[in-house]
């Protein structure tokens, strides 16, 4: 029982670092005030925010090698080093005017720290949970989506009381202090981090695992799904402004709101997966989100508008919390940490091109008509991926079990 509960303390830890490093997701708060008071534009701005996300996937490349090299408590303070001193460094830059510094700082600095962030406790999470492993690995993925919820509003006031850059330099501080806390806490118990963190540490990657045919068949739902539902999360705050007449304080409430339900898709479809499985699982977020794309591309007004949007998170968030156990279902439990990291450069990859597509489509066409479009395309290809490697998972279960029979009637 004692052990259960240093489990679950863990995900307790793991899901206090991700509540900060996800305030990430609360940057289009910041877009127009940056835009306004230092007259930079809405695709220079948004690359802040794409460069954050391209490091963050780089990062999580190498965050498993790395955790097994220097072990998670060191990971997770170098986490909490960087993605603190990248946003206190981004404040220094606004109050400097330097675009190039937020870049840095921000972008590059924010971004790695954000990557090796993410997977660490999550790496531990799964190990310490062997089967039933959803649940508590979407619980601690749900801090991540929940973030923006508190960060939204409390960095708006912050702004309109404080300033820009003052914002960044409190916020730096406040998330310094949670995420030391937790990373200090995350491998106090000894005895589960043996169990599970040092097997995987002895154990060599096998290369051969990211060369086939499912991890691409994961990497491209992963990209097609972050693409549409980043690119929605770093233009809403403008659109909705534009599309609806709202206030700034207005349209950062309702990122809150909507990463509400981003926080809970985590936790609901991570749930829903140890039960219906999670390649149904990807198959039915899939299906959701063309259909809401398609309602998106016509046209609704402001009511239906937030409704569907929330869905598209609710989606976004499952995809993401789904995909350990997913990983660690085709892959095996002691590779989903490093698979985990070499899977999430389609993050990178997305974050990078979601954005500022977006934003350069928006400048072009004078509207996000276009955009939708595509995204409803890209789900519908996304929708038939999945249902694909539903197939081949199904045939490679079925040859299995044809082997095993065979093994036991010789």
């Amino acid at each position: 029982m004692r052990e259960n509960k240093g489990k679950w303390g863990v995900v307790v830890a793991a899901m206090s670092i991700h509540l900060s490093i996800g305030s990430i997701y609360a940057w289009s708060v910041f877009t127009k005030p940056i835009m306004q008071e230092l007259k930079w534009g809405l695709t220079e701005v948004s690359l802040a925010f794409s460069l954050a996300i391209l490091f963050l996937g780089l990062s999580a490349s190498f965050s498993g090698h790395l955790i097994a090299r220097i072990g998670s408590k060191r990971a997770l303070l170098l986490s909490t080093m960087l993605f603190t001193n990248g946003m206190i460094g981004t404040g220094l830059a606004i109050n400097l005017e330097s675009l190039p510094l937020v870049y840095l700082f921000f972008g590059f600095l924010g971004g790695i720290g954000l990557g090796i962030g993410y997977i660490t406790p999550i790496s531990l999470v799964i190990q310490l949970f062997p089967t039933k492993r959803g649940l508590p690995s979407g619980v601690a993925i749900m801090g991540f989506g929940l973030a923006a919820v508190i960060a939204s509003p409390v960095m708006q006031t912050l702004i309109l009381r404080i300033g820009i850059a003052n914002t960044f330099f409190f916020m730096g501080i406040v998330y310094f202090i949670i995420m030391f806390t937790a990373s200090m806490y995350i491998s106090s118990p000894k005895k589960l981090e043996i169990e599970s963190g040092k097997d995987v540490q002895r154990e060599e990657f096998p290369r051969q695992l990211i060369q086939t045919k499912r991890f691409y068949y994961l990497w491209i739902l992963l990209f097609l799904n972050i693409l549409c539902g980043i690119a929605i999360l770093s233009i809403f705050s403008p659109l909705t402004q534009e599309k609806f007449h709202i206030s700034a304080g207005e349209a950062a409430s309702l990122i809150g709101v909507i990463s509400l339900f981003n926080g809970f898709g985590r936790l609901l479809w991570s749930s829903l997966s140890d039960y219906i499985g999670r390649p149904n699982t990807y198959v039915c977020l899939f299906i959701t989100q063309f259909i809401v794309f398609v309602f998106l591309l016509i046209g609704v007004g402001s009511p239906f508008f937030y409704i569907l949007v929330s869905i598209v998170m609710v989606c976004y968030g499952g995809g993401f919390a789904s995909l350990p156990a997913y990983i660690s279902d085709i892959f095996g439990i002691k590779q989903t940490g490093i698979v985990h990291g070499y899977m999430l450069t389609a993050w990178a990859a997305a974050g990078l091109i979601g954005p500022i597509l977006t934003s350069w489509l928006r400048e072009t066409t004078g509207g996000y008509t276009v955009s939708l479009f595509f995204f409803s395309v890209f789900m519908g290809v996304a929708m038939i991926l999945a249902l694909l490697l539903k197939r081949d998972l199904k045939r490679r279960e079925k040859k299995q079990d044809q082997t095993l029979s065979s093994t036991v009637n010789l």
